[in-house]
């Protein structure tokens, strides 16, 4: 797309990426109002939290879950710089999927504390999270847990998949919980191709890949 059609298509008022990433996500929960959460203050006017926001969906594809979404990694608003570039901004959004565990009051709202943390490092770093990387947590996933989930793998969500947007390419990078034994293993390897079998074994009997807090090495 030109910079000439993005203008004629949308105006300064439009959030241009923020309504793809809707677009996908309603496509796979039809009439679903998810429960969002926002900053009290944008980071770019001094907020402690990077991203501008989260949903998160229940899902009963599998079995029961929540489904999170991030908003932010990717160009949200209108940008006429962005029309027809590869990426939008970072190229990728984050999404988890996790099973109701008893220590949730309600939601998994430690699951938006942890996407901060991981935009915290993405936005300070710039260095950014591809599919078949992975992260040692240094202790459990959930703080304060007795949970044998100490990791993270990133893989593309196997609905949300992959967008064209106006403002470039988003790919929703879901998070997936990896028990010790599971880090061990990939750390020992060290390469994606590890991550991959790992994943690839796990997604026998999870194909959506949920994140199981009670689940053990």
């Amino acid at each position: 797309m030109t910079p000439e059609a993005y203008k004629s298509l949308f105006t300064e008022d439009d959030t241009v990426g923020w309504t793809a990433i809707d677009n996908v996500f309603d496509k796979i929960y039809p009439g679903q109002e998810p429960a969002h959460y926002a900053p009290p203050l944008h980071y770019a006017a001094g907020g402690e939290d990077p991203l501008d926001g989260t949903s998160i969906y229940k899902s009963n594809q599998q079995e029961e879950h929540f489904h999170i979404v991030s908003y932010g990694f990717s160009e949200l608003y209108y940008n006429e710089k962005a029309a027809g570039g590869e990426f939008s901004k970072w190229g990728f959004e984050l999404t988890m999927r996790v099973k109701p565990f008893a220590g949730d009051p309600d939601k998994p709202t430690w699951v938006i504390n942890m996407m901060n943390n991981l935009a915290r490092y993405v936005f300070t770093s710039g260095k950014w999270f591809e599919e078949f990387q992975y992260i040692p947590a240094n202790g459990p996933i959930r703080l304060d847990t007795d949970t044998d989930i100490t990791g993270l793998a990133f893989i593309k969500d196997p609905e949300a998949g992959r967008i064209n947007t106006p403002n470039g390419e988003v790919t929703f990078l879901q998070i997936v919980g990896l028990t010790t034994a599971e880090l061990g293993r990939i750390q020992k390897a060290n390469t994606r191709t590890a991550v991959e079998e790992v994943l690839t074994a796990l997604a026998i009997t999870n194909p959506l890949l949920i994140t199981d807090l009670e689940r053990r090495s």
